[in-house]
This record gives structure tokens, C-alpha cells and sequence, in this order.
């Protein structure tokens, strides 16, 4: 089972002055990171983090330039790369999938050709810079679709909606891996984790559309998602499409406590209100312990139900002076103004808000199972 980490930010939080430790001693992450087998590092890539204006929208400002650069560092120190792409200039998951700036007003033919031509541009500039992925994601996070409103899935009676659209969109994508990557295993990516029904719906349209993909991938967030159980009987409920399994998103909280920065308690996407799960907190409180045993648990179910690979998100998003999730630039491109721009998602790390290695960091191990 391959592990691996979505460290999009780390350069970004470097730029900050974030540092990591082991106890009381500075450590290097990502060679302690690979220590524990951890051996893949996804990294999403943006199509124009910037706005009109030139303003970055930060959260890593994940651009082709910081993938390249995030890398070039990762693959000096033996992990290999997959590929994340958006299609967006900013955050894509199920409650938005905003079109790119410079294709705002394409319509669906428009579209295909924007996804074919700059899905090939970026490979090729992946390739040229010496940072090939052996894993690209196409899209992010598309239960809902795409490149909305052009691929996006309409609800209905029975199966939703638009489906033609969105599979010429992601067909695109996956011819151009093909031409540029051939070696490159290619992810469809999906939330929504314990519904079998849109799984069912979702990966057999991918097959009534001949859709040229490796691996269904899943995002796995208990306080969205529910139990291990009810996870892992979706997704082995997907072998029927013959794809390899993988979770290309996990994560659980060391602690309900905002950090304080500047002298107010920050807000959290996982709070104190929003932290139980049944059949999970119950036996894994949000405690550095707690998240620990989260892990081990998650780990050990996985490799039971043959799972091909594990991703945790943002494992080193520590808070900082500077570190957001958004700039307001970046809110005001998914129309998400006036809420705080501070890191929410700071607690789901595998560092406490000082940089201190956890327990969980030493649980996301091959060398543990």
C-alpha cells in the first residue's frame, strides 16, 4: 500500500518561518515523513492563483511554479509525485468548482479543448523540469463535476444529470495524461464517502463513457464521511469496475481548541460543535492520543480491505503569521467574502500549533502496520 501526504503549503509555511520539531530538537518533516515509508507527495496545481490584479490568493498559491519547486524538493529526497489538478484558479471540492478566469465564458466545446490543451501544457512542463508524476488526479474532488455550470451534474429523478458533458471534460484530461505521462497511473477522485449509490452511479457512467482511468480515489473525513465501515463497504463495492482503491484525502483532529493568534481564538472548520462522530469519537476522542489511535486504526482496516493507497491532507499546515486559507482575493474568486481568512484546518494536523511532532505522525508508518 503506497502512504502518502498533501503538503501543498509547506513551502508557503516555510516562507513564514514555520518550524518543526521532535521533542525539543528541529526535525525535518519530510525526511522524517519518508522514514516511516511514507514514499508519494500529492500536490495540487492551481491554473491562476492570482487575480486580475496580480493578488495571490494564497493557501499555498499552488500554481505550476510551486509544484515544480515542491518537487524538485521531494523527489531529491525519494518521494515520488502525483499530480493534483483543479481546473480552477483556486479551491475545487463538492460546493464549488469555479471556471477558471481566462475560461469564463467558453462554452462545452471551448472547454474540452482548454482542459485537453492545458492538462498537456502543464505535463509537459512537469516532464521538461524534471518533476514527471507517476499518479495525476483529474480533477478534484468532482462528485458534483466540474467546471461548473458547464460540467457540473444536475439533480433529478433517478441518475442525475449532464453526465456527457462532464465526461468529455474529464476524457480530455485523461487523453492528455495518456500522450504526455503514458507510465502515469491516472485517479478519479470523489467525496461523499459512505454513499454507495453515487459511487455506483458515478464510476459505472465513467464506464458506459469509456472513460481511460487507473484508480478510484475517495476523500475520507468522519465528520462527513461516517464509520470505517461503512467506508470500506463502499469502496469495496467498487471492485466491480476492476480500478485500484485509494484515499486520497484523510484526516482527524488532535484537538477541538482554537490556536489564538494576534490575540483571537481562530476559527476552526472542526470545532468543539461540530466534533462528534458516532462510532468514532466515542472511541477516539480529538486528543493528540485520540488522533493517534484514529490513524492506527484507519491504517490496520486498510490494508485488511487491500486498499492500494493512503494520502493524509496537509499533514504540516501549522498556523503562522501569514498563513490562510484564502486572501481576500482568493475569497472574493469563489465568492466566499467576510469570513475569516486565518488556517481552519490547523487541528488536523500532524503537528500541534507549535510545530511539535504528534503521536499520529509516528502511527502514518509502514514500519507500524
Amino acid at each position: 500500500m503506497i502512504l502518502g501526504v498533501d503538503v501543498s503549503t509547506y513551502l508557503e509555511e516555510l516562507q513564514h518561518g514555520a518550524v518543526y520539531y521532535d521533542g525539543d530538537v528541529v526535525t525535518d518533516p519530510l525526511d522524517d515523513f519518508y522514514k516511516n515509508g511514507v514514499d508519494c507527495m500529492r500536490i495540487r496545481v492551481w491554473n491562476d492563483p492570482f487575480s486580475e490584479k496580480g493578488e495571490p490568493y494564497l493557501a499555498g498559491n499552488c500554481g505550476i511554479d510551486n509544484y515544480i519547486e515542491l518537487g524538485r524538493l521531494a523527489k531529491s529526497k525519494g518521494y515520488g509525485l502525483l499530480l493534483d489538478f483543479h481546473y480552477s484558479d483556486f479551491w475545487a471540492d463538492p460546493g464549488k468548482q469555479m471556471i477558471p478566469k481566462a475560461w469564463r465564458d467558453f462554452n462545452i466545446e471551448e472547454m474540452v479543448a482548454a482542459v485537453y490543451e492545458f492538462t498537456k501544457k502543464t505535463l509537459i512542463t512537469a516532464v521538461n523540469e524534471g518533476v514527471a508524476p507517476k499518479l495525476v488526479q483529474v480533477g478534484n474532488e468532482i462528485t458534483n463535476g466540474m467546471l461548473w455550470p458547464v460540467g457540473k451534474l444536475q439533480e433529478g429523478n433517478g441518475a442525475r444529470g449532464n453526465y456527457e458533458n462532464l465526461c468529455r471534460l474529464i476524457d480530455a484530461g485523461c487523453r492528455a495524461c495518456r500522450e504526455v505521462v503514458p507510465e502515469a497511473q491516472i485517479i478519479l477522485h470523489l467525496e461523499r464517502s459512505n454513499d454507495k449509490a453515487v459511487y455506483q452511479e458515478f464510476f459505472g457512467k465513467m464506464k458506459e463513457y469509456n472513460i481511460d482511468y487507473d484508480i478510484i480515489g475517495a476523500s475520507y473525513y468522519p465528520y462527513w464521511h461516517g464509520t470505517f465501515d461503512e467506508l470500506f463497504e463502499n469502496l469495496n463495492g467498487c471492485r466491480v469496475f476492476g480500478k485500484k482503491l485509494m484515499v486520497m484525502e484523510l484526516g482527524y483532529g488532535f484537538t477541538t481548541d482554537a490556536y489564538v493568534q494576534g490575540g483571537e481564538a481562530k476559527r476552526l472548520v472542526i470545532d468543539k460543535e461540530r466534533a462528534y462522530v458516532p462510532g468514532i469519537t466515542e472511541k477516539y476522542p480529538m486528543t493528540p492520543e485520540g488522533q493517534a489511535g484514529f490513524i492506527k486504526e484507519f491504517l490496520a482496516k486498510a490494508c485488511e480491505n487491500r486498499i492500494d493507497g493512503v494520502f493524509y491532507w496537509e499533514p504540516l499546515w501549522i498556523p503562522g503569521e501569514g498563513i490562510c486559507w484564502a486572501s481576500e482575493a482568493g475569497q472574493a474568486y469563489i465568492h466566499e467574502e467576510g469570513k475569516s481568512t486565518a488556517n481552519e484546518w490547523a487541528n488536523q494536523c500532524l503537528f500541534d500549533y507549535k510545530g511539535r511532532k504528534l503521536p499520529g505522525f509516528d502511527e502514518f508508518s509502514v514500519t507500524k502496520r
